[in-house]
């Protein structure tokens, strides 16, 4: 039998250490892509190198030669694109380097896969944040319009239209998850679910006094990330390209993450957490709940972690590793 070889950006991510070790554990060979930068990043998979089907290459979206270099030279079955800025609240201050990296950087590797590799199949990682305009109610579905309220949403709607239009046009397998949030002990440090969970365990132990934060009305589908990953699997293993939903079908409040996190380590948060305008979004997205029937249906995946599991899950976390 022919190992599969699969390509992930956003290899050092919480999403892309997670299929890496998924991958692997179906016998593919994996070839990550990294950015070169002088802080090491690299903590989520260390512990893969020990394996001798897996492998790291620098590269960047943005750098088309490196994008064409490691398409033409791997040849990969599957291309996963999980590789983004990412932060919502952050694209507002950095609106160019996001279309930059989110935009242009998917159509880098979709002319690379049409010109080099026509055979790859390819994953592009959409986003909730591309619904959520005023007077669209949740939940959301593939056939919801779609108007993003941040510049990360527009540059991730633009990438799902690239991949829309490249495996119409051309026939390739450009396949789309919209995957709503999700959360693990490997969420970066400024994403609000990670900073909160950190602060709960440095105030549990006596290392931090207060947690600030900014809308904490706003709610969320919050998810597990290796359930949310083994969709991605899935989806890319479908004999057609299309548009998959994942989410948990259930909302929660940032405040409601706020109060479970305190009550794991016996404190009332009210005591601990202040607001501060500065992180809030200059246009909010109330509510983001997704309508995942089709990916229920058509790939039989459910999610499973419930929302009170992934937060105990991630201060427990942080309380071992501090």
């Amino acid at each position: 039998m022919i190992m599969k070889k699969a390509i992930i950006t956003g290899i050092t991510g919480q999403d892309g250490s997670y299929l890496a070790e998924l991958l692997l554990s179906k016998d593919y060979e994996v070839h990550g892509i990294e950015r070169r930068s002088s802080s090491k990043n690299t903590s989520r998979i260390e512990h893969l190198y020990e394996n001798p089907n897996f492998f790291t290459h620098y590269g960047d979206l943005t750098d088309n030669s490196s994008i064409v270099h490691l398409i033409s030279e791997i040849g990969p079955d599957e291309f996963y694109n999980l590789g983004a800025m990412s932060h919502v609240r952050i694209s507002f201050d950095v609106p160019q380097y996001t279309l930059e990296t989110n935009t242009i950087g998917v159509l880098n590797v979709l002319e690379a896969i049409r010109r080099f590799s026509p055979n790859t199949k390819f994953y592009q990682a959409s986003s909730s944040e591309m619904f959520g305009a005023p007077g669209v109610e949740p939940p959301f579905n593939e056939n919801t319009p779609m108007i993003p309220q941040s510049p990360y949403g527009v540059s991730k709607l633009a990438s799902y239209h690239l991949t829309q239009q490249y495996r119409n046009g051309y026939g390739l397998f450009a396949t789309t998850g919209i995957l709503f949030n999700h959360e693990s002990p490997r969420r970066g440090e400024n994403f609000v679910t990670k900073k909160i969970t950190m602060a709960v365990a440095r105030i549990k132990k006596g290392k931090q006094k207060s947690l600030v934060l900014g809308n904490l009305e706003a709610k969320r589908d919050w998810g597990w990330a290796p359930d949310f990953v083994e969709a991605i699997y899935l989806i890319m293993q479908q004999p057609e390209p299309g548009v998959y939903v994942v989410s948990t079908e259930e909302t929660h409040t940032i405040q409601e993450f706020v109060e479970e996190a305190f009550l794991y380590v016996n404190l009332n948060w009210k005591d601990y957490v202040t607001f501060d305008k500065k992180y809030t979004r200059p246009n909010e997205v109330p509510v983001l709940l997704g309508d995942s029937s089709k990916t229920q249906k058509e790939l039989g995946w459910k999610p499973k972690k419930k929302f009170k599991e992934i937060v105990y899950s991630m201060v427990e976390y942080d309380l071992n590793n501090l």
